[in-house]
């Protein structure tokens, strides 16, 4: 079994610890059947030594069997504890293209089902190597009572187990396809968070949502998992009667046969009986341990980094930079077959220290693939990011994104403001920026972290180029920053804040449409189709008198 392989890897002592244990419990188990057998029953002596031996071997069957599964509790769950922290650090670790790939959904899933199928198999763990151990022991006492009853009770478990296995490989596929359908139930629980909005406005919307795409889903979980209970309860109820069949069977071959005396088939049956709940037990236990297979095998087939402990220190190494940018970057994203994949670049593109460019185009012309391939987000198809002239190598390439803080289009705002290192910001700093922001009377702050994040889109954004500001690195790139804000406070951004930003050293890349302040920034750059262009002269004055015009028509991916 994967699980115990993997628990084995992680604390081989231990789980062998573990396993001494349950095998002690299991022969102190048959012990305690045997002195019922040879010393209750035909009690030679006092009674009171007897029963004081009786008592005594329930104790240390006790002591042994709560040890064992203490023990093995412990380590599952450490192990647990120990795969959703290093899951959690591999997500990290991963790529943001890889990450895109696969999907919030299928991620979320796996932090949260997965994580909680393989819990579900350490709780029915210790239950199933007792068993084991269990059954394990009181085959080598029944064989030590009669070998033709036990090779008669060996063969019967085996037919058993031929006739469940079927019902096992059904539980296995159903179990399999119910993972699938908890993907795409994350999809459809994500669509509805995230499209809350539009839901509500559009009810024929949300009953399409909930009838084509959320119920099929939902009922294909269902039937799997109902076919799946179902197979496990047949499974159950088939060992069940097997092993009542098999006491019967003893009694028949011992006493009408005559293979052993009716004292030995009496004990076979008791041993038999004694058996019969940890082997239905085991067989209960099979779906959350067949889930838990699945699930691993999904964790693995994720592609994640790989895991690397703690978080490296990143050494700066380009604090005397003068320009950076991309040099013949091309980007490519994955279409259809069929189709023609949208290509970014050739792009050669430099920024200088200290000054301020703004970017524009049209809807899916490529800006955002450029802000993030210039940030070390995107890993170009061929070229590289480069500074002074130099191409930054995957080894630099961490030490390369410190130089940036940013504000995209889909950012997610955090409650932990950091500065400088990772440090907490001054207090004085914050409250200054806070007032800059006009967010002084709404947004409150304590031990370098914002009280509350729910704001409007507009405000949220503020708060997103305040994080970004506290960070104090050298290059800012805002998509679409001043799209949510109203007309005041843009002029004040474009006319006042950005020129600030500017001479306090900060080097600038705004994305934007706002062709009325085209006039505060240095250089005008322009993508189109995924090539860039930078505009002057009589293009700029086009540019900044008429954006639309300029840009041209939007452009799909």
């Amino acid at each position: 079994m994967k699980l115990l392989r993997l628990l084995f890897a992680d604390h081989p002592r231990a789980l062998l610890g573990v396993l001494m244990l349950s095998v002690a419990s299991g022969l102190l188990s048959v012990a305690v059947i045997a002195f019922v057998t040879q010393r209750l029953l035909v009690p030679t002596g006092g009674v009171a030594p007897i029963l004081a031996q009786f008592a005594g071997l329930l104790v240390l069957l006790m002591l042994t069997a709560t040890a064992a599964q203490v023990l093995l509790h412990v380590l599952g769950h450490r192990f647990v504890y120990r795969l959703r922290r290093t899951l959690v650090k591999r997500v990290l670790d991963t790529d943001i293209e890889q990450q895109e790939r696969l999907g919030g959904a299928r991620l979320l899933a796996a932090l949260s089902t997965d994580i909680r199928n393989i819990t579900i198999a350490f709780v029915h763990l210790p239950e199933l190597i007792y068993g084991l151990a269990l059954t394990l022991a009181a085959f080598a006492y029944l064989a030590w009572l009669s070998l033709p009853l036990f090779a008669t009770s060996v063969a019967w478990l085996a037919l058993t187990v031929a006739l469940g296995w079927r019902l096992v490989v059904r539980i296995n596929h159903h179990i399999g396809q119910v993972r699938r359908c908890d993907d795409a139930l994350y999809a459809d629980y994500q669509a509805m968070i995230d499209g809350r909005k539009e839901l509500a406005l559009n009810r024929d919307r949300a009953r399409h949502l909930f009838q084509e795409e959320f119920d099929g889903n939902a009922r294909a979980y269902r039937d799997h998992v109902t076919r799946a209970d179902i197979c496990n309860g047949l499974a159950g109820n088939l060992a069940n009667t097997m092993v009542l069949a098999l006491i019967g069977l003893t009694f028949y071959l011992a006493v009408g046969q005559g293979w052993a005396s009716a004292g030995v088939a009496a004990t076979f049956a008791l041993v038999i009986l004694f058996l019969r709940t940890p082997l239905v037990g085991a067989v209960a236990a099979l779906p959350g341990l067949v889930s838990a297979q699945v699930s691993l095998d999904a964790l693995s087939a994720l592609a994640l980094a790989p895991h690397r402990p703690g978080f490296a220190a990143v050494t700066p190494c380009f604090s005397g930079w003068r320009s950076l940018g991309l040099s013949n970057a091309v980007y490519q994203y994955p279409a259809p077959e069929g189709e023609r994949p949208f290509t970014v670049g050739p792009l050669d593109f430099q920024l200088r220290r200290g000054e301020l460019v703004f970017l524009v185009g049209g809807n899916g012309s490529g800006k955002s693939t450029l802000a993030r391939l210039l940030t070390g987000l995107y890993t170009p198809w061929q070229g590289a990011p480069v500074v002074d002239d130099r191409p930054v190598g995957e080894a630099r390439l961490p030490a390369y994104r410190l130089l940036f803080s940013s504000v995209f289009t889909d950012f997610h705002l955090f409650q932990r403001l950091l500065g400088a290192g990772g440090a907490t910001p001054a207090t004085e700093r914050v409250d200054a920026w806070l007032a800059d922001l006009r967010l002084d009377h709404k947004v409150g702050h304590r031990d370098g972290r914002l009280a509350s994040v729910n704001f409007s889109q507009g405000q949220r954004k503020r708060l997103a180029l305040l994080m970004a500001v506290m960070e104090q690195r050298d290059v800012l790139v805002l998509d679409e920053w001043a799209a949510d804000q109203d007309p005041q406070f843009r002029r004040f951004f474009y006319r006042s804040l950005l020129p600030r930003l500017r001479d306090q050293g900060y080097t600038l890349l705004a994305i934007t449409h706002d062709d009325h302040y085209f006039d505060v920034a240095d250089r005008l750059l322009k993508m189109d189709g995924g090539r860039l262009h930078e505009l002057r002269g009589e293009h700029r004055v086009r540019a900044s008198a008429d954006a639309l015009a300029e840009i041209g028509p939007d452009r799909a991916q």
